[in-house]
């Protein structure tokens, strides 16, 4: 072992420590020899906070836990999955999951292996990479020793990610493998291992097997890295991007006609998800900067005076946002929403920076954007990735000119998260009327009005026009 990560293990937290010895103990009075292996281990030797802990024994993993618990005050509660053999519990920051040391064989047809009890070279041969078979012993006679069975400590210092047995087994076998080798080097700018990286592209249609959930699952973390466009070339490049995520693949390539071509919609995605993930850690927000584009395919059209044109590609990627969040099984609530949001509004800034930006033209963009917009100006900068020097200026500078405006806006008419001055219920309680047409007209008109700068946003304004506007409609305040 290299001294430098003997340094690293040592250097584990006491609380860390206490457990591991404590573990270790209770391994020894029930026959069980245990081990700590994979992610954790992985991630301490890059110098990485982890608080995921597995251990491994070569017994029953469900009673190792529970003997662990009774050790441990305040005692804590144990989730068991006794389908997996797996058992859960939370010690201060860290959740320990049990697990007895098993080997597994695969049905083609099937991510879900058959189990059976293993020794610790099993649950090392199963394990996907080789840089999470490290495994440390928790055991009298060698505590602290790292088992290294496939190089892994070599493979982390070069950077590598490998799998420990052939690639083409390893993936056929648990095709997700597949996405997680990609994600981690998304994750941790290592390169894949020259044949385990030719396995992806061979064996990319087991991917099919997979379920929506997993699969949204690993597109996220690729996402959430620093630099994701990383990952999502990757899957281009090995072909799992078509299988998984066709609408995305479908923005790559030019086109020329007349001497005209447009730009690689694809790989100028990949640009403002990079810059997005410059800006923000929001995930969300990093999925509208992936999907702002998507409905530009459809939406492609040659015109000799215009060129390529994209005319209603935002409010068709809005319409498009459902459906690919219900294909991954992505929530379809307000982070849905907010993504649907995003995509529909991202052309309106860049939109008033050509033009005189108006003050009606702001409140209305702010009224839309509502609390969303200081992300929908982040995805906006970020969707500046012309390579002409001097149009880029430009754009930033307009870009600016606008925030200020927004700020100018926002201070005086107060429309972020707008109320209406006058309600719906003021309105009926006023004329003695019920819901109808009439009060939606009359909100209507109190909105615009302001949007447009003609009364201020307050109740005097706005009440003073709610009588107007009814008796216009023929409606009489009812007496009291």
């Amino acid at each position: 072992m290299r001294p430098e990560f003997l340094t690293l293990i040592i250097s584990i937290q006491p609380y860390e420590r206490e457990i591991f010895t404590l573990i270790g103990e209770t391994s020894a009075k029930l026959g069980y020899p245990s081990y700590v292996i994979g992610g954790f281990v992985r991630d301490r030797l890059l110098a990485r906070n982890s608080k995921d802990i597995d251990i491994v024994c070569i017994g029953d993993g469900i009673k190792l836990a529970e003997q662990v618990s009774y050790r441990l005050r305040p005692i804590p509660r144990i989730v068991v999955y006794k389908r997996f053999g797996t058992a859960m519990l939370k010690y201060k920051d860290l959740e320990i999951e049990f697990v007895g040391a098993r080997k597994e064989s695969y049905q083609f047809d099937s991510r879900k292996p058959a189990v059976e009890e293993g020794s610790l070279e099993d649950d090392q041969n199963r394990r996907d990479f080789t840089i999470n078979a490290l495994a440390i012993s928790l055991n009298d006679d060698d505590f602290g020793t790292i088992i290294d069975p496939f190089n892994g400590m070599v493979h982390l210092e070069q950077k590598l990610i490998k799998t420990p047995l052939e690639p083409g087994k390893t993936f056929s076998d648990d095709p997700l493998r597949m996405l997680r080798a990609i994600r981690f080097a998304s994750q941790l700018g290592f390169r894949i291992e020259d044949e385990t990286y030719s396995a992806l592209a061979k064996n990319k249609n087991r991917i099919k097997i997979i379920s929506a959930e997993r699969i949204a699952s690993e597109l996220g973390k690729i996402l959430a890295s620093t630099q994701p466009s990383i990952g999502f070339k990757k899957l281009f490049d090995t072909g799992l991007l078509g299988i998984i995520f066709p609408e995305l693949v479908a923005l790559s390539g030019t086109e020329t006609k007349n001497g005209i071509g447009h730009k690689d919609n694809f790989y100028h995605t990949l640009e403002v998800v990079d810059n997005v993930a410059r800006d923000s850690d929001n995930i969300w927000l990093r999925w509208a900067a992936l999907l702002h584009d998507i409905a530009k395919p459809p939406t492609k059209k040659f015109d000799e005076n215009l060129g390529w044109t994209f005319h209603g590609h935002e409010v068709l990627g809005a319409i498009m946002v459902p459906r690919i969040f219900k294909a991954l099984r992505l929530p379809l609530d307000h982070k849905m929403k907010y993504v649907q949001k995003l995509v529909r509004l991202h052309l309106r800034p860049i939109g008033l920076t050509k033009e005189e930006i108006t003050d009606a033209a702001v409140r209305r963009l702010v009224f839309e954007a509502g609390e969303d917009i200081d992300d929908l100006m982040l995805l906006c900068k970020a969707d500046i990735t012309s390579k002409n020097e001097d149009k880029k200026s430009r754009y930033r500078e307009n870009y600016n000119r606008l925030l200020e405006k927004i700020a100018e806006i926002e201070e005086k008419d107060k429309l972020r998260n707008w109320q209406p001055p006058v309600s719906g219920e003021d309105i009926m309680n006023t004329f003695g009327i019920g819901p109808s047409k009439e009060v939606g007209q009359i909100k209507t008109a109190i909105r615009e009005a302001i949007l447009d700068g003609i009364i201020g946003n307050n109740k005097e304004d706005a009440t003073a026009m709610m009588f107007r506007e009814a008796s216009k409609l023929g409606l009489k305040p009812k007496l009291v």
